[in-house]
């Protein structure tokens, strides 16, 4: 925790010292459900190849947290906490698995960045979390679809 609370505070330490982003608060977390996919989507995202996520709303709904919101700052972790790059979003919008588009499956920079390859692998993954929170994958169910770029990565550690 404590070395997160310093990668920030080395990313506000880049900025002018009247930012608004100096009160912002931001969120720490892995992309995935288990270590190998939380260091391959980290690594996909430190190199800019992966620039949008999504995740099912059914799953923020059930943990009762806010879905993202444009301007967030989110810390990127390995699969061992560790800090990988700060991230900010920059688009939001909840859309059905069966309308996620081409493009959209591209900026997530997963496979071979096809269509076909994302709902073949997001079904897989929704299939393995939704029974979590008692749910099933549908073709229509929502989720919400985040694009982000990357505002830190210490190039020193992580700069691989």
């Amino acid at each position: 925790m404590e070395q997160i609370k310093q990668y920030w505070q080395a990313y506000l330490t880049t900025l002018p010292p009247d930012s608004p982003v100096r009160n912002e608060q931001y969120v720490a977390e892995q992309f995935g459900d288990n270590p190998d996919l939380a260091n391959s989507l980290g690594k996909l995202i430190v190199s800019r190849k992966k620039t949008a996520t999504s995740s099912a709303l059914w799953e923020w709904e059930a943990e009762g947290q806010p879905i993202p919101k444009v301007g967030q700052k989110s810390i990127v972790l390995d699969s061992h906490n560790q800090p990988l790059c700060i991230i900010e979003t920059t688009e939001v919008t909840i859309c059905p698995y069966d309308k996620v588009d081409a493009r959209f499956a591209a900026d997530e920079g997963e496979g071979d960045c096809s269509l076909a390859y994302w709902r073949e692998a997001h079904w897989r993954f929704f299939s393995r979390v939704l029974p979590k929170i008692g749910k099933s994958p549908v073709l229509d169910m929502p989720l919400v679809c985040e694009r982000f770029h990357i505002v830190y990565v210490n190039a020193l550690t992580h700069g691989k």
